[in-house]
């Protein structure tokens, strides 16, 4: 019998899983948050998401064109990136300003650092630094109201030293202030179920991230209840879940995934408690994401016989 030896180069397991596919997961992991903050604050909303996904979509399409690249938008990235950031913005937030995002987004974080898998931090989560920064009235709430709850949010309470108004379940449903996609705690945990079964996402950094939060803020505060309030009233599911677990600008290993959901939810308290702003939860995901290189080599596998350098 005449056997041959076939030598190819590596990778040397292939998957069926794809860009695309990882994607459309995620898109479906969102829609739960998608349609209870549609439900919550009206049908401005969906012009906010529209809005968001379409400029993603279409400024990657023509920065791909304008450096001459393969065009990538049917891999759906942009679209994740537009819909994400969409959900951690404000349903009364002046459009302009929600397209003005989503094409920094694009096309500063993830085009000019060479696309997909190249970026050096999460798009979407840059992003809205980007228009806190730029538009100081999306940090201090001061948009007319159109279409959504008018109740303040529950990190603006609690930071004035009040409580009251907020029970479990309003957090856990979503029926009070807050960002388009943030406030409906349990369609974001069913959302990261379905990733961690569809094997998209690892369950160490969202488990560590939401831990992390809830007990250093218990130590803070000394109280449990408030502890859940700070835990639920913000950004910490949606961050923790869907952001804190980007390929391209989180760690590979399971211990470097727990060290950045920890670091996370320490730095996300600091700003909260401390800090200028309200709420850290994006703050404390983009310096993690500079830092993600640091943490895979702290955390990489010696090889046997070898030295990580």
């Amino acid at each position: 019998m005449n056997k041959q030896l076939h030598i190819s180069v590596s990778p040397h397991i292939y998957s069926k899983t794809n860009t695309q596919k990882i994607m459309l997961d995620v898109i479906i992991a969102l829609l739960p948050a998608t349609a209870v903050g549609t439900w919550i604050f009206g049908l401005r909303s969906l012009a906010v998401i529209a809005v968001s996904v379409c400029c993603a979509v279409i400024s990657e399409f023509l920065f791909d064109l304008a450096v001459k690249k393969p065009n990538t938008i049917s891999d759906l990235s942009a679209v994740v990136t537009g819909l994400l950031l969409a959900l951690t913005l404000p349903a009364n937030i002046p459009l302009w300003q929600v397209g003005v995002g989503a094409v920094f987004s694009i096309v500063i974080i993830k085009g000019v650092f060479g696309g997909i898998g190249q970026n050096f931090a999460n798009p979407a989560i840059t992003g809205r630094i980007f228009m806190l920064i730029a538009f100081g009235e999306m940090a201090k709430g001061a948009f007319p109201r159109v279409d959504t709850v008018s109740s303040a949010t529950p990190l603006a309470v609690l930071e004035e030293g009040g409580k009251a108004g907020f029970d479990l379940v309003d957090m856990l449903i979503g029926t009070h202030g807050g960002a388009i996609g943030e406030t409906a705690t349990l369609a974001l945990v069913a959302g990261g179920i379905y990733l961690i079964a569809r094997k998209v996402i690892m369950f160490h950094t969202p488990v560590c991230f939401i831990a992390t939060v809830f007990l250093f803020t218990l130590i803070l505060t000394g109280d449990p209840y408030t502890a859940l309030l700070y835990t639920m009233g913000g950004g910490v599911f949606i961050g923790a879940i869907f952001m804190a677990t980007d390929y391209a600008t989180t760690p590979v290993m399971p211990l470097g995934k727990v060290i950045f959901g920890v670091l996370a939810g320490i730095i996300t308290v600091l700003i909260r408690f401390y800090g200028s702003y309200p709420e850290g939860v994006s703050f404390a995901i983009l310096l993690l994401n500079i830092l993600t290189p640091y943490i895979d080599r702290w955390t990489a596998k010696k090889p046997f016989g070898g030295d990580v350098k």
